[in-house]
């Protein structure tokens, strides 16, 4: 950016995955949408709020589709652009796929950004699609008062391998393959008071492509799949207890934080996002006696680009959290299991 130029996100009104409508307002937008039984090779539509649509081919390929952008949770038009790609790309693995292309998408305020800024933020995104062995084939900009980018991602996998949000089994464990906190770092980052080694700790979670998904998809031990993020580890979870019909319970103490995000969620770096994603299906977490307000907000703390919640056999966890730390997910962690019960998202301290 230009010494003249605004900040990035002094353009926006909100900022990565904090700008996703509240879940509630989702659910009664997309309460009345047609039915999506007449296409029986539509193996995955939106009816249990999946992380891509997913269309079987033939008995061997399923083509997974899905699009993602948002605007700008940082200054830095490169890691805008990689920060975005990435958790566009993050749908496909979270469906059991490999992504094979990509189509960009572009909205910015022409007459406040210059060409080189905007070429930067392309060239982000084109950097986390190199490294996920994808082209950006094409796209589509307009101009527009906020800065926007993102993905429109297409991969392909087995049938077999698809993983859904709805397939968890009572006595799963549950492991989650990134730390929390992304949005307490962008609301401290916004107010110009994010450490910068903070700032590179969030960054290179961000940026982590969560390739492990596919191959997780092909052991037969991993049930579900879904990707944490503008809804937090409550609202995602909370997806897969009603896709699954059961009890996702979560261990408080087993979760895993990026370093400093309970002592900025402490001070107050709380974004508008977990209010509003609390307000929308807090009646259906059960939370233990004397939870701080910082920690419930922590837990609805809206992830932009952030990890998987894996649903898989118990004897096999240990083993299978192993893989993905091996595989570069040093903050994976077992945090919780799924059991019968009502359909809800209960915290354990």
């Amino acid at each position: 950016m230009t010494s003249l130029e605004p900040r990035l996100t002094e353009l926006a009104h909100g900022g990565g995955c904090g700008c996703k409508l509240a879940p509630s307002v989702l659910q009664r937008l997309l309460a009345n949408q047609p039915a999506m039984q007449p296409f029986s090779q539509l193996l995955v539509g939106n009816e249990m709020a999946d992380d891509a649509a997913v269309w079987q081919v033939d008995d061997h390929t399923c083509i997974i589709a899905t699009t993602d952008f948002f605007m700008p949770v940082v200054d830095d038009p490169l890691d805008f652009g990689r920060i975005a790609a990435t958790n566009a790309i993050s749908d496909i693995y979270a469906m059991g796929g490999k992504p094979i292309l990509a189509l960009a998408i572009l909205g910015m305020p022409i007459n406040k950004l210059s060409p080189e800024t905007i070429g930067k933020i392309l060239e982000g995104g084109a950097s986390i699609c190199a490294q996920a062995g994808i082209p950006v084939a094409g796209g589509h900009s307009i101009d527009s008062v906020e800065p926007i980018y993102g993905l429109a991602v297409i991969g392909i996998c087995r049938p077999e391998q698809v993983r859904r949000n709805s397939g968890a089994k009572p006595g799963d464990a549950l492991i989650l393959t990134k730390g929390l906190g992304v949005g307490i770092y962008s609301s401290a980052f916004k107010k110009t008071a994010l450490p910068r080694a903070c700032y590179e700790e969030m960054i290179a979670s961000t940026t982590l492509l969560n390739r492990i998904g596919s191959e997780l998809a092909a052991d037969p031990h991993v049930h579900a799949l879904t990707d944490v993020t503008g809804f937090g580890i409550l609202g995602h979870g909370l997806e897969m207890a009603r896709a699954s019909g059961l009890t996702v319970s979560l261990s408080l103490a087993n979760i895993p934080f990026l370093s400093q995000a309970e002592t900025l969620a402490r001070e107050g770096f709380i974004t508008g996002a977990s209010e509003r994603n609390w307000a929308s299906y807090g009646g259906e977490v059960k939370l233990p006696d004397g939870m701080a307000d910082w920690q419930r907000l922590l837990l609805a703390d809206p992830q932009t680009s952030g990890g998987l919640l894996v649903a898989c056999d118990a004897a096999s966890a240990d083993s299978l959290l192993k893989t993905i730390r091996d595989a570069g997910y040093p903050l994976a962690s077992i945090v919780g299991y799924t059991q019968p019960g009502p359909v809800q998202v209960e915290v354990r301290a």
